[in-house]
């Protein structure tokens, strides 16, 4: 009999389209800075900012960019905002883009740890949640072990987490999220 909860929900879910609208306008510009060292595909990709309702019963948005999402090959870095939990950035790769980045991300060990990136450990390339069953943080591995994870996974996910809390400064925690990746596999 109240729909002031509602309207609410709406008001914020609005201010977080706004944000990633905001982000993807950085990330696009940034990317083009790097045209000649990626794939002309990542760099010809288009973004797409979508929304759901229940991903483990909470609404979430989404932002992919770049983004390619073909039978076997994955190469997106997706930034998610899920209602109550944390927004996230997340470089995921499968098959052909795995393979081509695999040495980057086993020569970025250092900076992901610095920058307390996590991986995921799950065999389900489409959950997303910060539980242990699906990422540990990449400063719990030693460098040896980070080069077998890397090498043995059909897909790698690697993810930066935001606390909510952080909501005035998240963009440009995402956004910082996002350069580091980018630089990471084109560097």
């Amino acid at each position: 009999m109240n729909a002031d909860w509602i309207l609410t929900k709406n008001d914020i879910l609005q201010k977080t389209i706004q944000l990633l609208a905001a982000l993807q306008t950085r990330q696009q510009e940034y990317l083009q800075s790097y045209a000649a060292k990626l794939p002309a595909a990542i760099i010809r990709s288009t973004p797409k900012i979508s929304k759901g309702e229940n991903y483990k019963g909470l609404p979430y948005q989404v932002l992919d960019y770049p983004r390619i999402f073909e039978q076997e090959n994955i190469f997106t870095i997706r930034t998610i905002f899920w209602w109550g939990n944390f927004f996230s950035t997340t470089l995921q790769l499968s098959g052909s883009y795995k393979k081509l980045f695999a040495e980057k991300i086993i020569a970025g060990y250092n900076i992901l740890q610095e920058k307390q990136f996590s991986y995921c450990i799950n065999e389900n390339q489409w959950e997303h949640h910060f539980e242990e069953s699906n990422y540990l943080p990449i400063s719990g591995t030693d460098k040896s072990n980070w080069e077998n994870l890397v090498h043995e996974k059909d897909f790698h996910k690697i993810s930066g987490k935001v606390s909510l809390h952080q909501w005035d400064d998240a963009e440009d925690i995402l956004f910082d999220h996002f350069k580091h990746l980018v630089s990471l596999l084109a560097d």
